[in-house]
């Protein structure tokens, strides 16, 4: 099945476009977490400034946003999205258990990502460097692999891994202690630094010591933008989009704190409200064609 638009992220931008483009009639598919963005639910008093909802903490918009999905019969697909690609008329998302999804436009509202690439990560992309550990673990059976995990959710990966490679490195960079079924993944608290080889990664380098390596497989909740969707434009750590928040990409959009500052909900909301309304024009002018 194609979808009409599909939209990354269940913040308050990502939601705005699928309650908007659900209304106009057009079928959609919502990648995210049914506990919607972790960002609202760690805000616990009251945000001032969203309007009709003057008292509400972000746990309780949450639930509120969560309400009108239900109301409105709207699902979260709970897969990560590792690559979006631009095919010409359509776009095939590459979901993180390797299944891919069309549709016919996009709309990027996963919020920003922390800090900055590795040093030797962008330059190693696609040799040595994976985003999907699922999706690449086949090209490397059998060898020693390192894999950064941003958050406990990372785990399953990591343990594929484990079945298929030969080592694992495993990197936490959160706190909580990781679990695996398969011995040969050992857990390193070192904090990774760069990557660095040849024509291919051949090395990871922490702030402590350094490990041979085939692959470095890194598992962030979020991809940077401009890894997640290859020749998308961005300026300084932002997509760049227009007043219709279209993106350099014809059929790809982007709202909330991935099109840059001010980090605000209403203004995500605001502009996830846009996004969804260029898409659907989008959809429209290619039909009339």
């Amino acid at each position: 099945m194609r979808y009409d638009i599909a939209i990354i992220g269940t913040g308050p931008a990502g939601l705005e476009a699928a309650i908007t483009a659900k209304v106009r009639n057009k079928s959609i598919v919502l990648f995210g977490s049914r506990q919607l963005s972790n960002k609202m639910q760690v805000v616990d008093h009251p945000i001032k400034n969203y309007l009709g909802l003057p008292e509400a903490t972000g746990k309780e918009m949450a639930q509120a946003f969560n309400r009108q999905l239900d109301v409105l019969g709207i699902e979260i697909t709970e897969k990560k999205v590792t690559t979006v690609y631009a095919m010409g008329d359509f776009f095939t998302l590459q979901l993180s258990d390797n299944s891919m999804v069309e549709a016919e436009a996009v709309i990027l509202a996963s919020g920003v990502v922390a800090g900055k690439p590795y040093p030797g990560e962008e330059q190693f992309l696609g040799r040595g460097v994976s985003y999907c550990a699922t999706c690449d673990a086949p090209l490397y059976k059998g060898k020693v692999v390192a894999c950064i995990g941003g958050s406990k959710e990372e785990e399953a990966e990591a343990d594929f891994l484990g079945e298929v490679c030969q080592k694992v490195y495993y990197f936490p960079l959160y706190k909580d202690k990781p679990t695996f079924t398969h011995d040969n993944v050992e857990v390193i608290h070192e904090r990774p630094v760069e990557m660095m080889g040849g024509m291919k990664i051949q090395t990871l380098k922490t702030n402590q010591n350094t490990y041979d390596v085939d692959c470095v497989f890194i598992l962030r909740a979020a991809q940077f933008p401009g890894q997640l969707v290859p020749g998308l434009e961005i300026e300084g750590n932002a997509v760049k989009v227009d007043l219709q928040m279209k993106t350099n990409l014809p059929g790809l959009f982007a709202a909330g704190d991935i099109a840059g500052q001010p980090y605000q909900y209403i203004k995500a909301a605001g502009q996830g409200n846009v996004a969804a309304l260029s898409a659907v024009n989008y959809l429209d002018q290619k039909k009339r064609g």
